[in-house]
């Protein structure tokens, strides 16, 4: 896909933000969508399909949580990568942000250079994920994980995940037993030029806990993770 087909949706409540973002990425040859609070940025999502959503937290009308919850519920934006550009840099609002369905977490104030570097890293997950199987559909157990259209069946049963969520489940299910330690799984989901909270994996494998099964993925203490069916 080419920079002037990419279409990315700024979301911030300060225009000059706004602004300087947007005019910083347009010169770098993507299309610029935005919109100043949460609501808008759905209907805005809804009608444009971006590739990438930068999205504050603090907005008006609604935050970028709500928003980010409720733009993850719609099948045709499953792809799409949303990442929070935000001045709180606690840990705890990573996590929530990555809770509401957030792929990563931009610190601001950021330099232009340092965020069109950090676009570009982010649009390069649109790939797929490096140095896995690229077979459509992988079975494993009474699991049916088609990698084409990000989709889990499970006993009969749907189970639609976030981009990140189902990147570390196919992972994990390529190679059952095999313990991936954190920094591999880093690598091969994230991409080893983000950098991510480190509790980001944790984060992520409660969610498929949650939504998978509990008794599936095993922790290996002081290594990483591993899958058994």
């Amino acid at each position: 896909m080419k920079k002037k087909d990419i279409k990315i949706l700024l979301v911030d409540d300060e225009q000059d933000i706004l602004e300087i973002v947007g005019y910083n990425l347009s010169q770098e040859g993507y299309q610029i969508v935005t919109a100043s609070n949460g609501k808008e940025a759905i209907a805005k999502a809804k009608k444009e399909h971006p590739q990438l959503i930068i999205m504050d937290v603090m907005m008006p009308e609604m935050d970028g949580m709500e928003a980010c919850e409720n733009i993850r519920k719609i099948p045709e934006l499953q792809d799409t990568i949303i990442t929070f550009l935000t001045a709180r840099s606690e840990d705890y609002s990573q996590v929530a942000g990555f809770d509401a369905g957030a792929d990563d977490y931009i610190a601001k104030p950021i330099k232009p250079k340092v965020l069109v570097s950090k676009v570009q890293a982010l649009l390069r997950r649109l790939k797929g994920i490096e140095g896995v199987s690229s077979s459509t559909t992988l079975n494993v157990g009474n699991i049916e994980i088609n990698r084409e259209e990000y989709k889990i069946v499970n006993e009969g049963k749907e189970i639609v995940l976030p981009r990140k969520e189902f990147e570390l489940f196919y992972l994990l299910a390529t190679k059952p037993g095999k313990v991936f330690t954190r920094e591999e799984i880093l690598d091969k989901v994230w991409g080893n030029e983000v950098v991510v909270g480190g509790r980001t994996i944790d984060v992520h494998i409660r969610k498929l806990r949650e939504k998978i099964g509990d008794n599936f993925f095993k922790t290996i203490k002081g290594v990483g993770y591993k899958i058994e069916f």
